[in-house]
C-alpha cells in the first residue's frame, strides 16, 4: 500500500514538472484547437494543385499526430504560408555534358501563430527536393514527386511548431 502511493506519488510529480505533456509527443501548449489557411502558390513555374495538397497534407498530418481539432476561425495554433520556389533543375552532369538527373525543389514559407505561448510562434521557409531520371517525362513523374517532397516538409513544419523532440 505504502510502495503504491510512492510510485503515484513519484509519477504524478514527474508528469506535473513537465508542463504540458502530450502522449503524442505534441508541444500544443495546451491547445484545443488549430487553422490552416490555403497555401498559396507563388512560384511561377508550380504546379496549381501544389496548395491545396500541401494544405490538406499538413492538415491531417497535425489531426494524426497531435490531439488538437481542426476548425476554421479563431483557432489556437494557427498556420499559414504559401508556395514560393518550384523548379527543376538538371544534376549529375556526365560525358558530353548531359544530365543523368534532375532535380525538383519545392520550397514553401509558413507562418506559424501560437496565441497561447507567443513566443513559440514563428515565420519560416522550408525546403526539400528529391532527384528522378532525366529521361523520365517529368509529367508523368510529377505527382509521385511532389507526394514525397510534401510529405517531408509537412513532417518538417510539424516538427518545427508541435514537435516535442
Amino acid at each position: 500500500m505504502l510502495n503504491r502511493f510512492f510510485l503515484i506519488s513519484f509519477l504524478s510529480l514527474s508528469l506535473a514538472g513537465c508542463g504540458i505533456y502530450s502522449f503524442y509527443g505534441t508541444d500544443d501548449s495546451g491547445a484545443k484547437s488549430f487553422s490552416v489557411d490555403m497555401f498559396e502558390v507563388r512560384a511561377p513555374k508550380a504546379n496549381p494543385l501544389i496548395g491545396q495538397t500541401f494544405t490538406e497534407d499538413l492538415r491531417d498530418l497535425i489531426q494524426q499526430q497531435s490531439t488538437v481539432q481542426l476548425i476554421e476561425e479563431k483557432a489556437e495554433l494557427r498556420f499559414q504560408g504559401s508556395i514560393n520556389k518550384y523548379d527543376t533543375q538538371p544534376i549529375s552532369v556526365q560525358e558530353g555534358e548531359t544530365a543523368s538527373q534532375t532535380r525538383l525543389t519545392i520550397g514553401i514559407e509558413v507562418k506559424y501563430e501560437n496565441t497561447i505561448e507567443k513566443d513559440k510562434s514563428f515565420e519560416k521557409n522550408f525546403s526539400w527536393y528529391t532527384d528522378y531520371p532525366s529521361d523520365a517525362d517529368f509529367l508523368s513523374v510529377e505527382e509521385e514527386l511532389i507526394a514525397l517532397i510534401v510529405d517531408q516538409l509537412t513532417q518538417d513544419v510539424y516538427n518545427a511548431s508541435l514537435g516535442n523532440w
